[in-house]
């Protein structure tokens, strides 16, 4: 097995993983944040592929997508989950902006670092920051989102 199928192989652990820290109290925001990002990244993830701006050689369901079903389905809603559950809300506002920098840049940082070295996805007409810029917008959406879903009216 090439080491693409592991890396998503472990991509999936990671992320199943991650899903035990979520509190039970807060099982709830974590499937809006996360059903709420699936819809944002199926949309634009589908333009940018018929666009002609990034390709995911390998991927799962190649015959049906020509998105990462691992990416965009499971992945990064699992993150955005994450995000919001353990978001910093009483916290000051330099915390805040420090915790979309440093959610956005972990994942595009794995994102480079996975695009050089191997086959599971390729830049054609994209560049880091614009990963970096549709990762913290789509992470600034579902935190509105979930903030107004939640709000008592």
């Amino acid at each position: 097995m090439r080491i693409d199928w592991w890396i998503l192989a472990g991509v999936y652990v990671v992320s199943t993983g991650l899903l035990f820290f979520i509190p039970k109290n807060k099982v709830r925001l974590a499937i809006v944040a996360f059903l709420f990002k699936q819809i944002i990244t199926f949309l634009i993830g589908l333009v940018v592929v018929e666009l002609g701006m990034i390709t995911y050689p390998v991927r799962l369901f190649a015959s049906i997508n020509r998105t990462s079903f691992t990416y965009e389905h499971y992945a990064f809603p699992v993150a955005c989950a994450i995000f919001n559950v353990w978001y910093p809300y009483k916290r000051g506002t330099f915390v805040q902006l420090g915790y979309y920098i440093g959610f956005s840049s972990v994942l595009t940082i794995a994102e480079v670092i996975i695009e050089k070295y191997t086959d599971l996805i390729k830049y054609i007409h994209w560049e880091w920051y614009l990963s970096w810029i549709t990762i913290c917008l789509s992470f600034f959406l579902s935190r509105l989102f979930c903030v107004w879903f939640f709000s008592k009216a």
